[in-house]
């Protein structure tokens, strides 16, 4: 089992997120990436999403928990986090730092996700600030990713 962090930063009524291949298909992502041994959770998502987009956050509210099932003997949890940000450049990433190469960073109007890649139902519950926020959404394709 792996345990997987993302951070969720809202500013102006848009979301920050890379230009990046998902493992769904998608050409956009949330920033945060694998849990290291000996790391904590928080510590594990300020790491990445310095790493992968510059911005130094603080940890708030936890969104949501869902699993990934992508074949064979792999379980991955995520836990999407929401952040704000404290510090940092947006863009500044840390070169090599990701197994996926980032091709930018990027801050996305809400109403434009959809054309990204990302479901009606994760629009839904980023507009409305997550309601049901730290509940165990089952899997992935639960909340629209």
């Amino acid at each position: 089992m792996q345990v997987r962090v993302t951070g969720v930063l809202v500013e102006d009524g848009r979301i920050l997120l890379l230009d990046q291949d998902a493992d769904s298909g998608r050409s956009w992502s949330l920033p945060g990436g694998k849990v290291e041994p000996g790391e904590t959770i928080g510590r594990a998502l300020v790491r990445e999403m310095r790493e992968e987009t510059g911005v130094e956050v603080g940890v708030g509210r936890l969104l949501y928990v869902c699993d990934h099932l992508p074949g064979g003997d792999i379980h991955v949890v995520h836990m999407t986090f929401e952040v704000t940000r404290i510090g940092g450049t947006v863009g500044a990433m840390v070169a090599g730092a990701d197994t996926v190469p980032i091709r930018g960073v990027e801050f996305v109007p809400l109403a434009e996700l959809p054309a990204l890649g990302f479901a009606d139902r994760f629009v839904e519950l980023a507009r409305a600030g997550w309601p049901g926020a730290g509940a165990y959404m089952g899997a992935k394709a639960t909340i629209g990713l």
